[in-house]
């Protein structure tokens, strides 16, 4: 299934004991127009609440190409993904009880389908970095999308 990390966590009066922690990837998507950023939310499937396409490591990926194969088959968008991790976030599924971590990397979306995998499952909201923040219901992924500054390409 996914990558699990060893966490050592640690409470007052307790011996450090070992905490398996989920990775997964997820795309930060954006597009500048006019100058101005805008990022792409999508809603879970479950609680439909607004995120970021994510999913588990795949074979044979580096952890910006699962990133942008998520984007395609959540959000149906293609573009251009950066390698270099820009931050992440945790959050907790309900379906477990171990601790989940999101590595977040940047996509500028070059282009869009209007058929993929997840089409009909999600809704999908283009929105300013703060506007996302203000969506968005994990702290971390907001303080992330609100320092969010895409990178500058040099023509």
């Amino acid at each position: 299934m996914g990558v699990s990390l060893d966490i050592v966590s640690r409470a007052p009066g307790t011996r450090t004991l070992p905490k398996r922690t989920h990775v997964q990837y997820a795309a930060l998507c954006y597009r500048v127009r006019d100058g101005k950023v805008k990022v792409l939310l999508i809603t879970s499937r479950g609680r439909k609440r607004w995120t970021l396409p994510k999913g588990w490591p795949m074979q044979g990926r580096s952890p910006a190409k699962a990133a942008a194969r998520e984007a395609w088959e959540e959000a149906g968008v293609k573009g251009l993904v950066g390698e270099l991790c820009v931050g992440g976030y945790t959050y907790r599924k309900r379906s477990s009880d171990r601790p989940h971590v999101a590595l977040v990397y940047p996509l500028e979306v070059m282009e869009r389908d209007k058929k993929f995998p997840e089409r009909g499952e999600r809704k999908q909201r283009w929105v300013s970095p703060k506007r996302a923040a203000e969506l968005v219901d994990h702290p971390e992924l907001a303080r992330l999308l609100r320092g969010f500054r895409p990178y500058s390409r040099k023509h």
